[in-house]
């Protein structure tokens, strides 16, 4: 193998080799939060074809894939048939068609095997490459991985390898940061977690004094283990947490093409607006690009990095977006919005100076929850906010019919608020509330109660 690949290949040395030498694994050692993604036990296992492993930077998608590496070694996967190749290393696809026939050439074993590409999209044309590979029966005996930053790549592989992809039910895979369901499995804080997850139970006040407290925290650290895990350890999340996520987007979109200049405006107009209707025409005006478009071509790149979350108006006759009406522009998870603010607005401690103050503030608090619960809920059903003669935060899709939620994170819940969602007659409130209840005859929940009941998890699609 090449030896610019072999940092990541330690397994072909054995399961003590892998997990003591490999640089993602080494990491998780000293980390007092390690998570397990339910994810690992859907990944393929001796299945030929091509999967994809899509989600933002940053994310742990590559740590997720050498556990699953692990776990391969654990279940008698002999190790020359396992490879690991980053992207980033190879030029295009030439030279990704000449590193693959040589790591196949040099298997010895005839059972099939495993390849993954981590960061496929930094090869140029890499989809040529792949493509001849799977049509030159290369890869007809392995099971191929590919992960990118790009969700678009994810599209790409489903329009370009028609009848490659192999014969799973389930081929492509989706990451995300942790749920707040997920954070607080992990963290193990509850004391009785089976009446938070079962609707069917009550928990007691002291569970949801619990659930209040952890959600705050989640509205600092948001799904990103880096920043819990600096959270726990030090009681503050570290300036170079913050950098490493700003580098993310900017990078990345740097990468693409895209000016710096524009993307700072861009970005200062989405936290600006936060949680306001907006339109491509409005955030223009007050901007020095020209054309809206441009605006749409820079938030729609964004999107496609998981950095963001495009929540449309619903058409509520065709259960589809309204496209002529404004929409809201949300970060996709909490500390995302928070390591933006802080580049747009540096500070030498963000967490003491920004983040604190961001969630003592009722006005940013809520307009934080209110993008908690939307871009959770959009990871497992389409999502969508209601204008009418009111408005209503959050209306998912399911089971054919749509169902709104009105986001209430302040003292006090009033009825003129609920002009909108009154009139239909399965909406439910999210509040900041100690126990079920009604008002204006509408259910209210506590917020972090019923987000811990909802999943979050989208993993396939």
């Amino acid at each position: 193998m090449d030896v610019r690949f072999l940092p990541h290949n330690a397994h072909q040395d054995g399961l003590a080799a892998f997990e003591e030498r490999d640089p993602h694994l080494r990491v998780l050692r000293d980390l007092p939060l390690v998570h397990r993604p339910a994810l690992l036990a859907r990944l393929p296992r001796g299945v030929p074809g091509a999967f994809t492993v899509g989600g933002g930077r940053q994310i742990g998608k590559t740590t997720l894939l050498k556990l699953w590496m692990a776990e391969l070694l654990k279940e008698g996967v002999a190790p020359e048939r396992i490879a690991f190749f980053t992207g980033e290393l190879i030029d295009d696809h030439h030279a990704l068609v000449r590193l693959v026939g040589e790591c196949l050439n040099d298997r010895h074993s005839p059972d099939p095997g495993y390849l993954i590409l981590d960061e496929v999209t930094y090869i140029r044309e890499w989809d040529r490459g792949v493509k001849y590979l799977a049509d030159a029966g290369v890869l007809a005996d392995t099971t191929l991985v590919l992960t990118g930053s790009d969700l678009t790549f994810l599209r790409q592989a489903r329009m370009r390898f028609p009848g490659r992809r192999g014969p799973a039910d389930v081929a492509d895979f989706h990451v995300y940061p942790l749920s707040f369901r997920e954070m607080l499995r992990l963290k193990g804080r509850l004391d009785e977690p089976a009446a938070v997850f079962d609707p069917a139970l009550q928990p007691r006040s002291e569970t949801i004094s619990i659930l209040f407290r952890e959600f705050e925290e989640y509205l600092m650290h948001g799904g990103y283990l880096t920043a819990a895990n600096d959270l726990v350890l030090r009681g503050a999340v570290r300036p170079s947490t913050f950098a490493t996520y700003q580098e993310w987007v900017r990078g990345d979109m740097l990468r693409r093409g895209k000016q710096e200049v524009y993307l700072r405006e861009v970005l200062g107009a989405i936290v600006s607006r936060y949680g306001s209707q907006v339109s491509w025409n409005s955030l223009a005006r007050d901007l020095s690009i020209d054309h809206p478009q441009t605006v749409a071509d820079y938030v729609g790149l964004l999107a496609s990095m998981d950095a963001v979350y495009v929540q449309p108006a619903l058409r509520e006759d065709a259960l589809a977006p309204a496209p002529k009406k404004a929409r809201k522009i949300l970060f996709t998870d909490p500390f995302i919005f928070h390591a933006i603010r802080s580049w747009l607005h540096p500070v030498s401690d963000p967490f003491g100076t920004q983040v604190r103050a961001a969630l003592e503030s009722p006005e940013w608090a809520g307009r934080l929850a209110e993008a908690c619960v939307a871009s959770h809920l959009s990871r497992d059903f389409p999502t969508y906010y209601i204008k009418a003669e009111g408005e209503v935060d959050v209306a998912i899709v399911r089971e054919g019919r749509f169902w709104p939620i009105e986001v209430k994170w302040t003292g006090q819940l009033r009825a003129k608020d609920l002009k909108q969602i009154r009139k239909y007659g399965n909406g439910a409130i999210w509040g900041r509330v100690r126990a079920p209840g009604q008002l204006e005859g509408v259910p209210v929940e506590p917020l972090p109660l019923a987000l811990a009941r909802s999943s979050g998890f989208g993993a396939a699609i």
